[in-house]
């Protein structure tokens, strides 16, 4: 698996033996960033980090900083080898704790100050994750235009709306789909 764009495109990652970790497709990862267009300056949070290989592209493509969360040891393992392997270590955090905790933690800290242009959701699909996870999450988090970016299994859709958050755009990668959430009205 490699980085698909930006300064660091076509950089190895690693990734944690098993089948608990499945980094997102180079296809789906491109497709997001198009989709998406430039990273320039932003704040990323990627929830289920994993590799980390969503939050590293958008480092990769300009972004100022990310927020990785992830509770499985390995993953967190190899997510840190591959930060330090690209050198983002100084404009990234990891917590390595359950997503509700990382929500809180940066919602009711000093650290709420920080809003993020992108927020990725990609729990693993049958753990049923994605509507808590949309749940948890609020506009105080995003920056103005801030998008939620949920990937899941092009079987089972989230909701049209969750909590403060309205689904703008959907598509399907083969068994991939990809719901795009912005809060209601636009704006944080």
């Amino acid at each position: 698996m490699r980085l698909t764009g930006g300064a660091d495109r076509g950089r190895k990652l690693k990734a944690p033996s098993g089948k608990q970790t499945r980094p997102t497709a180079s296809k789906v990862r491109e497709a997001i960033f198009n989709i998406l267009g430039p990273a320039d300056g932003i704040s990323v949070l990627d929830l289920f980090a994993g590799t980390g290989a969503l939050g590293m592209e958008a480092l990769s493509r300009g972004a100022a900083s990310a927020v990785f969360v992830d509770r499985d040891r390995a993953a967190l393992t190899a997510l840190r080898k591959n930060l330090d392997n690209a050198e983002f270590r100084e404009r990234t955090r990891i917590l390595g704790c359950d997503f509700r905790d990382a929500i809180r933690r940066l919602t009711d800290s000093k650290e709420s100050q920080v809003r993020f242009g992108w927020v990725f959701v990609d729990p693993p699909y049958a753990d049923g994750l994605v509507e808590p996870a949309l749940s948890a999450l609020n506009c105080r988090m995003l920056a103005h235009g801030g998008v939620v970016i949920v990937e899941h299994d092009r079987r089972r859709e989230p909701p049209e709306t969750c909590g403060e958050l309205i689904r703008t755009d959907l598509r399907h990668y083969g068994d991939t789909g990809l719901s795009f959430y912005r809060c209601h009205g636009g704006l944080p």
